[in-house]
């Protein structure tokens, strides 16, 4: 049975398609890929949009969320593979761009990102539609998870 959220607490599963369309309507990163809440966006296409978290932990802080909902990184099956790829490959060329970047210099490595994926309560996910965090920057930060 598929499984989603309203976009906070618990996943659920799902009862009926017009349950589906109440959960799509209340979720914040739904309403914002669709346009309907602003985003300070760094990239978008018809899989995913990226945009700068509201509440950032690290000097730079991006959220990448895939434009379906997807209540979690668990819901993911074989289906996602290509998506979840995607996010993977394009966190480091946004980091890059957003000056968060990791150089592998003649010094040494400089610079850096960390990703991260929070799953479930216990994993710290408070928004349940699947993002991946690209946090970087100066340390240190205020969220040094």
């Amino acid at each position: 049975m598929p499984r989603a959220s309203a976009g906070t607490g618990p996943t659920k599963p799902l009862q009926t398609a017009g349950s589906l369309e109440t959960i799509l309507d209340n979720c914040i990163f739904c309403k914002i890929a669709s346009g309907a809440i602003p985003a300070k966006k760094v990239y978008e296409d018809d899989d995913l949009i990226a945009f700068h978290d509201i509440n950032p932990a690290a000097p730079m802080h991006l959220l990448l969320v895939p434009r379906a909902h997807i209540a979690t990184l668990a819901d993911c099956d074989d289906s996602h593979q290509a998506l979840l790829g995607k996010m993977l490959l394009l966190a480091p060329k946004l980091a890059q761009e957003q000056g968060g970047g990791y150089q592998n210099n003649a010094d040494g490595p400089a610079g850096g990102f960390k990703t991260l994926f929070n799953t479930g309560p216990d994993g710290g996910q408070e928004v349940y539609h699947l993002h991946l965090h690209v946090m970087g920057g100066a340390r240190p930060w205020r969220g040094q998870r």
